[in-house]
């Protein structure tokens, strides 16, 4: 089964009281334990997020790692990744993600992994870095449209509800007919594609929402989905 959870926010980063959406994402693998690997490269590897990761990981029940491209621990990246039950991208620049992950061939390599059965997740950048386009800030102050891998069909849109150029620059992509069609997410919700087929949306927040977005005629049409929240059943939603 392959399996992918693309996080509009939350998780240890922005929710390090909150591990309802973390402990989801690890539900997920098949393993009693599983090994996860935390992948900061849209961050610049920072050492910092990379330490927060680990502080959050040790409190549940798997086994965490992280892989940095700046200092690789192996020369054989593919056996590092493909030997993990769950690979947790982080976020950041997802302009520079892209450009390092295909230079190093890691690309590829997420794509075995995914096909082979190893959860993908991520937040913001790697939420973006698994569909076919997104709305990104890479470029700088404003955001605009980022070509991405292309595992998951469709546009993607993080941080819907969090920074508020989110929504109109996504509207006005639409209407421009320089994105296609696709699916927003507000901080604290995570989108769970089973193949590539959208088969859960789950939250860690009450009041968040995801959306799907399409242009109809030269109106957008917004569609809320209501998730299923994570604090009144941690077990529902699984796929």
């Amino acid at each position: 089964m392959r399996q992918i959870i693309a996080m509009g926010g939350g998780g240890f980063s922005m929710e390090p009281e909150n591990p309802l959406l973390d402990q989801y994402i690890l539900r997920q693998s098949a393993a009693v334990r599983p090994k996860v690997c935390f992948v900061p490269t849209a961050s610049g590897d920072s050492e910092e997020y990379t330490q927060r990761f680990h502080q959050a990981f040790q409190e549940h029940d798997c086994i965490p790692s992280h892989l940095s491209l700046f200092r690789p621990p192996t020369t054989d990246l593919a056996s590092y990744v493909l030997e993990k039950d769950v690979i947790y991208v982080g976020g950041g620049n997802t302009k520079n993600l892209l450009a390092l992950w295909r230079e190093w061939g890691l690309d590829a390599i997420m794509k075995s992994a995914w096909e082979s059965g190893v959860v993908l997740a991520g937040i913001s950048a790697g939420s973006i870095c698994w569909f076919e386009e997104g709305i990104s800030d890479s470029f700088g102050v404003q955001l605009d449209r980022l070509p991405s891998l292309g595992f998951l069909p469709g546009s993607n849109c993080p941080h819907y509800d969090g920074e508020g150029e989110r929504r109109p620059t996504f509207h006005r992509l639409l209407t421009e007919r320089r994105i296609g069609a696709g699916l927003a997410a507000d901080d604290g919700v995570a989108l769970h594609f089973v193949d590539e087929t959208l088969k859960a949306v789950v939250s860690s927040r009450p009041s968040a929402r995801a959306y799907e977005l399409r242009l109809d005629g030269n109106e957008v049409v917004e569609k809320a989905i209501l998730p299923v929240y994570l604090g009144g059943n941690t077990e529902m939603a699984k796929p």
